[in-house]
């Protein structure tokens, strides 16, 4: 399960660096497997748009503040949220664990405001 939350931070982070606090923007629902595609624009940190593929479970969000990129997920089934960004890049637990029932999709959004940030 562990690995699926990675690969999923992973292929959102391909772009994740940090500096102001903006709304994260939901990826992957939770819902069945699936892909959403990533748009890059002029003002984005994301210079060229791809698609993030889903898992069953998986909850992750994104925010894209044009010099940085940071991104959140966690497992309807896992007890942590993961996040990442391009400030270090590095993929660490997003603070807190999640409620006994398993991850929301608040807990991705919330790792993604938890993402280093400077």
């Amino acid at each position: 399960m562990k690995k699926v939350i990675l690969a999923s931070v992973l292929a959102a982070a391909a772009a994740v660096s940090v500096d102001a606090q903006a709304a994260a923007s939901a990826i992957c629902t939770g819902g069945a497997a699936g892909q959403i595609t990533i748009a890059s624009a002029a003002s984005s940190f994301i210079k060229v748009g791809f698609t993030a593929r889903c898992s069953n479970n998986i909850y992750s969000a994104g925010d894209d503040g044009g010099t940085y990129y940071r991104v959140g997920a966690a497992s309807a089934k896992g007890k942590f949220a993961y996040s990442g960004s391009t400030m270090g890049g590095a993929i660490t637990p997003g603070g807190t664990s999640c409620a006994a029932t398993g991850c929301t999709a608040s807990d991705a959004a919330n790792a993604v405001t938890n993402a280093a940030s400077s």
